[in-house]
């Protein structure tokens, strides 16, 4: 329900201010924090690590400079 569709409706061939790659990324970056969310509230599996955290964190900085105009 949160996710955003990675297909051609937001890419710049049809008319919306995303490319596909940006439209994965930001796909794949929700799918993560839904998934963390749902783990730690509904399963109630707190026990995050840290490299569970580097890797959401990297996951992010991925984000970050997929939309950075460089």
């Amino acid at each position: 329900m949160f996710q955003v569709p990675a297909n051609r409706l937001g890419s710049h061939l049809h008319g919306g201010p995303f490319s596909m790659f940006e439209l994965k990324t930001m796909q794949e970056a929700v799918s993560m924090m839904v998934f963390v969310l749902v783990n730690i509230y509904l399963f109630k599996d707190g026990t995050l690590q840290w490299n569970h955290i580097a890797g959401f964190a990297l996951s992010m900085l991925a984000v970050f400079i997929m939309f950075k105009d460089w």
